[in-house]
């Protein structure tokens, strides 16, 4: 394994964790104006100015961690590993800062905001944390297997398998939310939202009702299955290679 892959690894790694502290420390803030009480349901009304903020916020932090991935891959597959990775790394320590510095999750099953975009997210802090994990094991087997000169391309099933599954994780964040919307306003209204103030006025009512694992799992499945294949198909190659040289040097004799 060379070197200065080595450097990269620990580089984008060391990155990571910082932002996650630069993430938990903003949420530290928006809670001591916010929530001095402690975070809880319903939520508290922001002014417009701030929401806007905590909007490009979030497009930020991810221009930011693709941004490290870019810059860390020498393939168009291994930058998205390194994005994957820095992602995930990112979101665990998120939540290891907040707890460090907050106290708070008080449990893994703790409701958790967490993300805006295209429409509020909604979950446990286990579930964001099972998908980190998945991110961190796949970035960082595309980092293995490329600085081993041994990486091969994801396979168009692994694709179909890991676009969906994705997909339907995001589905299991924002059912619950829109569901409650859904009682007042049309999928259109909540997703590309004329009003936006009653929409917002409507959301600071509520409060979650239940998450749908069985939804997120059906997702993180097909998540672990389309990673499962890749990794598998490099064993393919592995024992198709050692297979030829055991070839040759019999022939050799």
């Amino acid at each position: 394994m060379k070197q200065n892959s080595l450097v990269i690894l620990f580089t984008v790694v060391f990155f990571s964790i910082a932002m996650g502290y630069l993430e938990s420390a903003v949420v530290v803030y928006l809670r001591e104006i916010y929530y001095p009480e402690g975070f809880a349901f319903p939520l508290k009304l922001m002014s417009e100015r701030v929401m806007i903020t905590e909007i490009f916020r979030e497009l930020a932090t991810l221009v930011m961690l693709a941004g490290i991935g870019f810059i860390a891959g020498r393939s168009w597959l291994e930058r998205f590993g390194m994005f994957l990775l820095a992602f995930g790394i990112w979101d665990i320590f998120y939540y290891v800062f907040l707890y460090v510095l907050l106290g708070w999750p008080e449990s893994l099953f703790s409701w958790d905001i967490l993300f805006l975009i295209p429409t509020t997210w909604v979950g446990p802090v286990l579930a964001p944390c099972i998908n980190a994990l998945s991110m961190i094991i796949f970035g960082a087997l595309i980092w293995y297997y490329q600085s081993a000169d041994k990486l091969r391309p994801v396979k168009l099933i692994s694709w179909l398998l890991l676009a969906p599954g994705s997909l339907i994780v995001i589905w299991a964040y924002i059912q619950d939310y829109v569901n409650y919307l859904q009682q007042e306003f049309s999928l259109s209204a909540i997703f590309f939202p004329t009003n936006p103030g009653d929409l917002m006025e409507y959301s600071l009512q509520y409060v979650p009702a239940e998450f749908n694992w069985w939804i997120f799992w059906i997702g993180q499945l097909l998540i672990i299955t389309g990673i499962g294949l890749w990794y598998f198909s490099h064993k393919g190659t592995q024992r198709d290679s050692q297979r030829t040289q055991k070839k040759a040097k019999n022939h050799n004799r």
